[in-house]
């Protein structure tokens, strides 16, 4: 039973990795001054889904509103570090 765990914990690890690349991928390209194509709404597509329920607590509580970054797509990310730590021990 452990050993199917193990394995479960590693395929999430893995999916959360994928979805961290892809949230690089996304603040990289938004520096740059390219037009939508289907490969960034394919990564907005792939990564909103992570960062909105931050981003609508941080906006339901009036936090970080004035900020020129983006904070919840920051914290988001870290959160998503921290979980794959945990089921990584």
């Amino acid at each position: 039973m452990t050993y199917a765990l193990r394995i479960i914990a590693d395929v999430v690890v893995l999916l959360l990795n994928a979805i961290q690349l892809a949230m690089l991928a996304r603040a990289i390209l938004s520096w740059l001054p390219i037009d939508s194509n289907k490969f960034i709404d394919f990564l907005y597509g792939l990564t909103e889904p992570f960062i909105y329920p931050i981003r609508a607590l941080f906006q339901r509580m009036n936090w970080f509103q004035d900020l020129p970054i983006d904070i919840a797509f920051m914290v988001s990310y870290l959160l998503i570090s921290g979980l794959s730590l945990i089921l990584l021990l």
